[in-house]
């Protein structure tokens, strides 16, 4: 199933974290089961046309860092229903204030991901020309005399051997930087999710960004994530602290 697939993605793309935090989930009302899914805080929302299954991406979130959630839908009526990203809502709960968390849409992402491939190839470009430039420098040297008499010469091949060596490692260069960007773009396509009609009986699922929920002096987070699938509103609460409290 791809939700199952979009879960074990966004582990993967998680990485090492420091400063870690875990989320739990809250039953807001009796629709709702919390439940463990490997080792993981989930939650099943069901409604009258439809299931919502929520998880987080990652065993635990870095701190200050964007929440991710894993999230799976399930069209349970007989016609088909929508799904809309920009329906999606996400308030932090401040004391008696809520403020609005955005949410990272993957077009957002996408262009993000675009401006990382923009420096990266800058960054490759400086490198390149710097080989290119201790390359042009190769085959001339210097030398002394056991008399004292000192002069310069010039290897064609030595400088023939370090240009060619320094076009391979630039070629390579660019290629590894092509390659990571439209890596990167790939995982983007497949685990982000969007906009989408579901058929009666069919399951979507993606990842779902969030940004940051405001530092609370180290302490626990709270917020909610409302997902409306067709008419039905699935509202999700949920805490996140530190690691280990």
């Amino acid at each position: 199933m791809r939700v199952f697939y979009i879960v074990a993605l966004g582990a993967a793309l998680s990485g090492c974290v420091t400063n870690n935090e875990t989320v739990q989930f809250k039953s807001s009302n009796p629709n709702q089961q919390t439940m463990m899914r490997d080792g993981q805080s989930a939650l099943v929302s069901r409604q009258k046309s439809s299931v919502v299954l929520v998880r987080p991406a990652a065993r635990q979130f870095q701190a200050n860092g964007r929440p991710v959630f894993v999230v799976g839908i399930n069209n349970l009526g007989r016609g088909p229903i929508d799904f809309r990203v920009a329906q999606v809502e996400a308030n932090q709960h401040v004391g008696a204030s809520d403020f609005q968390m955005q949410v990272v849409t993957f077009e957002m992402l996408q262009q993000e991901e675009k401006n990382r491939q923009v420096a990266a190839a800058i960054l490759t470009g400086m490198a390149g020309a710097a080989n290119a430039y201790s390359a042009s420098r190769a085959g001339h040297g210097s030398y002394t005399t056991p008399s004292g008499r000192t002069g310069t010469f010039y290897s064609p091949t030595a400088a023939a051997i370090a240009q060619g060596n320094a076009a391979a490692q630039n070629e390579a260069m660019v290629a590894s930087t092509i390659e990571q960007g439209q890596r990167n773009m790939a995982q983007l396509e497949q685990a982000v999710i969007k906009d989408n009609t579901l058929l009666p009986g069919e399951w979507y699922g993606g990842q779902l960004h969030l940004a940051p929920p405001t530092d609370q002096a180290g302490g626990q987070k709270s917020y909610t994530i409302i997902i409306t699938v067709g008419s039905d509103r699935h509202v999700v609460e949920v805490a996140q602290g530190p690691a280990g409290a």
